[in-house]
């Protein structure tokens, strides 16, 4: 099968949802193509797979059974998913246009001749692609070599991925499957972490002088300085990917290495959690509730937990009009929100560092209804906990496995915090990264809730509103002491509190039976809950949708 051809799992692979198939979006990308290469000595056809020659091609693996493959960037790279049944693993298979030997030399001429042309073109910036066509037609003129339609695909894509892209990563970087992208050092495969398959081998590998290049590239591109006397950076790219770099064999004695977090375009929202299971109805409706009447939460969790993930698509029940700051040291937290400030740390600069504590003391002069900071690991935390002792509602993370471990932490060096003011968290959430049914998934393990110290024993209670029992895969609740205070504060009865819970689940449930997953739109709604909540609820249970399905189990214990 070549590139041009839809893939056969492309509807189920990244492609659904569009309207337009990969071909046709390869038909449009040529038409555009003709446009701006207008009087060209390049023969540029409608690109037609039958007549003109494959930009990719891959007849599988030895020995492997092909699982699935999908477009990464249309029309010039794909992706092959293979299985090794006697090694029981899979494979991460990029495919690629192919060069000849003549189009290779080709190629790299035109990477050094073309470079300073682009370097001295005032609308780079405003339109990459129109400016790199431009130039590699003109040199092909220069060079007087006339090329087919497939091999100025292949030159333009190879150009491009150079200029503009990543580089030999490229292709993992269009993959919306991919979570991280790990290279552990010279000639060894990159691996990346996969949303389906986990944790898997990729065909990609680079030597020693290109990963020391692109290591120092990266670093570059994100604005740091990575040195053999300086050989560790912890950045972000433009994309807002997470990335630590180290460069030679000083600290990394396979060679250079990096690890990229990628940055999701779309965060996750609450009920992409209810399609992935992390949460259930009522758990998300227990935190809305919180949320609202300004409730303090830190979500705890080992590596790729999901704890961020959960802090940012939580977020998204702050009230309208709420003025809400955020705090970072890597951007990753996205809010579709009026009111809303968000502030990075700024690090190895020639200028002073503005750390996590900075930035925290500051926000609290700009009288912020809501704080929202990415991890507290140090000082900063004593700040954050006198900000909810004086009446600002924080979200945070922490790296811990289990309730008692957050106050073991918080507690103690490097921290500190004084039991006393630990006692003003509300919420504790507990996420694990878990196998369930064969498959790895995030869970929340526990929710708690910080009770206050104990009188007799001095240490500090807690009790767990929802726990998830990991054989079954189910959560369960019981009592919540802070529902009962949330009820007493809006002086409601209990079958009130109870039937505003039960308004929550349907409503949550009405947007998944929906499927409204994008971010604007999730809390464009949920500010029309807020504004006119009869109103909406009067539109849920006039819809198709059987709003009352969320009430057929028992109701929430208060």
């Amino acid at each position: 099968m070549t590139g041009e051809s839809p893939p056969r799992s492309a509807a189920s692979s990244g492609q659904a949802g569009e309207s337009r198939s990969p071909l046709d979006r390869v038909g449009e990308f040529v038409s555009r193509t003709r446009k701006l290469l207008g009087g060209s000595t390049v023969p540029l056809q409608q690109y037609d797979p039958d007549r003109h020659g494959p930009l990719t091609g891959f007849d599988g693996l030895d020995g492997f059974r092909e699982v699935e493959r999908y477009w990464l960037n249309v029309p010039f790279a794909f992706v092959s998913i293979n299985h090794d049944p006697a090694a029981d693993e899979y494979r991460y298979h990029v495919v690629e246009p192919s060069l000849d030997g003549l189009e290779q030399e080709l190629l790299d001429r035109l990477s050094e001749d073309i470079r300073d042309p682009l370097l001295y073109r005032e609308d780079v910036a405003d339109d990459p692609e129109r400016a790199l066509m431009e130039e590699l037609r003109n040199q092909l003129k220069d060079y007087s070599v006339e090329v087919g339609t497939e091999t100025f695909y292949r030159l333009f894509y190879y150009l491009y991925r150079g200029f503009h892209g990543y580089g030999r990563i490229d292709p993992l970087m269009h993959d919306p499957y991919v979570e991280d992208i790990s290279c552990d050092g010279v000639g060894l495969p990159l691996f990346v972490y996969h949303e389906r398959f986990t944790d898997i081998e990729t065909n990609l590998q680079f030597e020693r002088e290109e990963l020391e290049s692109f290591v120092i590239q990266l670093a570059q591109r994100s604005g740091q300085h990575i040195s053999v006397r300086d050989p560790v950076v912890s950045t972000t790219l433009p994309d807002g990917s997470r990335i630590e770099l180290a460069l030679g064999e000083e600290v990394t004695p396979r060679g250079s290495a990096f690890t990229i977090r990628k940055y999701a375009d779309e965060p996750f929202t609450p009920i992409d959690l209810l399609e992935y299971g992390t949460f259930d109805l009522e758990m998300l409706a227990y935190l809305w509730l919180a949320i609202e009447h300004n409730k303090s939460l830190i979500f705890a969790g080992g590596t790729a937990a999901g704890k961020t993930t959960s802090m940012n698509a939580v977020s998204m029940f702050i009230p309208p009009r709420s003025k809400v700051l955020t705090i970072e040291d890597t951007r990753e937290l996205s809010l579709y929100h009026d009111n809303w400030l968000s502030s990075v740390t700024r690090e190895r600069m020639e200028e002073e560092d503005i750390t996590m504590y900075d930035l925290l003391r500051s926000a609290l002069r700009h009288r912020p209804e809501y704080i929202i900071v990415g991890e507290v690991r140090g000082e900063e935390a004593i700040t954050l906990f006198q900000a909810m002792n004086t009446g600002h509602t924080t979200f945070s993370t922490m790296h811990a496995d289990s309730v008692q471990t957050v106050i073991n932490r918080l507690e103690n060096e490097p921290i500190n915090v004084p039991r006393p003011m630990v006692q003003s968290l509300d919420i504790l959430c507990v996420q694990v990264l878990a196998r369930s049914g064969g498959e790895r998934v995030r869970r929340v393990k526990s929710l708690a809730e910080i009770e206050g110290i104990d009188q007799r024993t001095g240490e500090l209670d807690y009790a767990n509103a929802f726990s998830w029992d990991a054989t079954a895969d189910e959560f369960s609740g019981t009592n919540s002491d802070l529902m009962a205070e949330i009820r007493d504060e809006r002086g409601w009865s209990q079958s009130e509190l109870l039937r505003e819970l039960r308004h929550r689940q349907q409503f949550l449930r009405y947007l998944r039976e929906r499927n409204v997953t994008d971010y604007r739109q999730f809390t464009a709604m949920v500010n029309k809950y807020y504004a006119d909540k009869e109103a909406v609820m009067e539109t849920i249970e006039r819809s198709p949708v059987d709003a009352t399905a969320v009430t057929d189990g028992p109701e929430p214990e208060v």
